[in-house]
């Protein structure tokens, strides 16, 4: 298996260089590429991220990963968070911006051309990146499929409102405690302007309700961060979507960080064959 760790590709929107990772059996056929986007306070190789993309390469899938620019990562280090300025000034949009990068760059660089199937192109996002993939596969017609892995349905719902809000704008800035880091991750009030001036090309409903092309949706039944009935409301946006919940499964598909186990947890284990199963199906 050829695997190519922490490859720069060039943000042609943004100032910071996307870090990439590359699954595939390099053996000159094409294959079904997949692009995974990682959610909030997330990073490409969180948890048992790894273990899962060599799953999908075994398959002969060509697998993608990467960190958005902004998630506070570097490529010196690109685990965790040793740039809280940039994570501060990251937003939907950048996101966004940073996706349509990877898909560029990986759909016109020769040194693969001989290993991609352009004509099938799956995205995968996990929670705040769910959005994100849907968003984009509304938008760019290059996706052939999307899957939201815990996605969520609804970013307008998660800004602080009333006080909370007026507060935020005040002061510019607000901090969540990464638990696990035990750092203060800054957001700044940028973020909230910019989705409220994107707000129609942010709302994941619209995005759901022009998707043409296969949707899977694949939850956790014991998802307590982003709630079961999320799932059910975008199925209930595409009625030709396709919804799976998993008994007993959590927000991070079973997953911790770091995972030191040389096998992924049993429920990660099964959403990456239902969604390996879901790219081949024709």
């Amino acid at each position: 298996m050829e695997i190519i760790r922490n490859k720069v590709v060039k943000s042609t929107h943004h100032s910071k260089p996307i870090v990439t990772d590359l699954f595939y059996v390099k053996n000159n056929t094409k294959k079904p590429v997949v692009i995974f986007c990682h959610g909030y306070k997330g990073y490409k190789d969180w948890g048992a991220w790894n273990l899962a993309a060599e799953a999908f390469a075994n398959k002969n899938l060509f697998f993608v990963k990467f960190n958005f620019s902004h998630n506070g990562g570097t490529l010196q280090n690109p685990i965790d968070f040793p740039d809280l300025e940039a994570f501060g000034e990251n937003n939907l949009i950048i996101e966004l911006n940073d996706l349509e990068d990877i898909i560029e760059w990986i759909t016109t660089n020769p040194e693969f051309s001989n290993e991609i199937d352009l004509e099938n192109i799956t995205l995968i996002g996990h929670s705040r990146g769910g959005g994100i993939v849907t968003i984009k596969a509304s938008e760019n017609n290059k996706i052939t499929k999307v899957i939201t892995w815990a996605g969520v349905s609804d970013y307008g719902i998660r800004f602080p409102k009333g006080e909370q809000l007026k507060m935020w704008k005040k002061q510019g800035v607000s901090y969540v405690l990464n638990s696990r880091t035990h750092q203060k991750m800054p957001h700044l009030y940028q973020f909230y302007k910019n989705f409220k001036a994107n707000e129609n090309r942010l709302t994941i409903k619209n995005a759901v309700r022009k998707l043409k092309i296969p949707h899977l949706i694949i939850h956790g039944e014991n998802d307590e961060v982003v709630l079961p009935t999320e799932a059910k409301n975008v199925h209930s946006w595409n009625s030709k979507s396709k919804l799976i919940f998993i008994k007993e499964m959590n927000h991070p598909l079973g997953c911790t960080q770091p995972w030191k186990k040389s096998k992924m947890p049993v429920h990660l284990e099964k959403v990456v064959k239902k969604s390996i199963d879901f790219i081949f199906q024709k």
